[in-house]
């Protein structure tokens, strides 16, 4: 079922003094709160492998895994774009423990009691990114796994962001248990201010 549904994804007042004193306390520490919010959806909170499977197992959540290398140029726009969007990295920290993932940098990654290295065999890859990719290297390829880091699948190319805004709430809000994707896509109507230039061409290289 997963498979399918992310196949189709591929083919988005004053009282008294006292009183006062208090709600000025309350207002105080409220803005306190608030400006702390804000300073803490100012990018996506990526974590290591390490520390994400610590989280998980004090409060389960999906992931979303970023796989890119150093060389590919749509890597870099979707760092640069989609994934400096306010209101999309508000979503990705509140909904999912995102993951960056140099799919040819980062070596001997403990995940799941098993140890992952970069394979020669692989091109230099680590193993971990050709399994999760199952085997189709492309980049950047975002990797959608439910709680517990359960039936992980590829989600490839570069994601605009309303492209990205349909994909992460149909995934995060399981939509997709419910509903088929051509049908949520057909009455999706993106919310999410994007002011960045579209591209002359998408692709997954």
């Amino acid at each position: 079922m997963m498979k399918r549904v992310l196949l189709m994804i591929v083919a988005v007042a004053m009282l008294n003094p006292m009183a006062h004193a208090g709600d000025k306390n309350k207002n105080a520490a409220a803005k306190k709160t608030e400006t702390e919010a804000t300073e803490d959806n100012k990018e996506i909170h990526w974590l290591t492998w390490d520390e994400a499977q610590v989280k998980m197992k004090h409060m389960p959540k999906k992931v979303w895994v970023d796989v890119y290398t150093d060389w590919c140029g749509w890597c870099k726009r979707m760092d640069a774009t989609t994934f400096k969007n306010p209101e999309l990295i508000k979503y990705m920290n509140e909904n999912y423990y995102a993951i960056k993932f140099n799919a040819e940098k980062d070596d001997n990654i403990r995940f799941l009691g098993k140890v992952y290295k970069l394979e020669p065999q692989n091109r230099g890859t680590s193993q971990l990114a050709v399994d999760l990719m199952k085997g189709q290297l492309s980049y950047p390829t975002g990797i959608f796994m439910e709680e517990g880091f359960q039936n992980p699948q590829p989600v490839p190319g570069y994601h605009p962001v309303p492209e990205m805004e349909m994909i992460l709430k149909y995934l995060g809000g399981n939509i997709y248990k419910s509903q088929k994707f051509d049908e949520y896509q057909k009455s999706f109507t993106p919310v999410w201010k994007d002011n960045t230039p579209a591209p002359a061409m998408q692709g997954a290289h």
